[in-house]
C-alpha cells in the first residue's frame, strides 16, 4: 500500500481550525529565480523577493464571522497535508477579498506572510 499523498488537509488560523471547502493552495517560497536571456543566449538570472501565502476556500458555518478576517494582522496560519507536510506561515495577515458564496455556503481565504516553514507533522 502506497503512502497518501493527496486528500484530507486542515487549516488553522491562531488555533482556530476552520472547515476547507476545495482548493487549498500553500506557497512557501521567499525568493523567485528568474534565468535572463539576451541574443548570445543565457547571461545568468535574477532573484526576486515573494510573498509566502496560504490560500483556498473555506465552508461560512455559523462560526466563522467574515469581518472578523480584515482584522486578523500578525497571525500564525498553518496547513496540514494529507502528505503529512505542515508549513507554518508567521507574521502573517488577511490579504483576501472576503466574498460569502450563498449558492454554495463558502468563502475564499488568502493569508500572506513573512516567513513560511515546512517540517513533517
Amino acid at each position: 500500500m502506497g503512502k497518501r499523498i493527496a486528500g484530507v488537509c486542515y487549516l488553522k488560523v491562531d488555533g482556530t481550525q476552520y472547515s476547507l471547502a476545495g482548493s487549498f493552495d500553500v506557497q512557501p517560497m521567499t525568493k523567485k529565480l528568474e534565468k535572463l536571456v539576451g541574443l548570445s543566449g543565457i547571461a545568468g538570472h535574477k532573484e526576486m523577493p515573494v510573498v509566502p501565502y496560504i490560500e483556498g476556500e473555506i465552508f461560512l458555518t455559523a462560526e466563522t464571522e467574515l469581518l472578523a478576517f480584515q482584522e486578523m494582522t500578525d497571525v500564525t496560519a498553518t496547513a496540514e497535508l494529507a502528505n503529512g507536510k505542515r508549513y507554518v506561515l508567521r507574521n502573517a495577515c488577511w490579504a483576501g477579498d472576503t466574498v460569502a458564496k450563498g449558492a454554495d455556503g463558502t468563502t475564499s481565504i488568502r493569508f500572506e506572510g513573512e516567513d513560511c516553514q515546512e517540517d513533517a507533522a
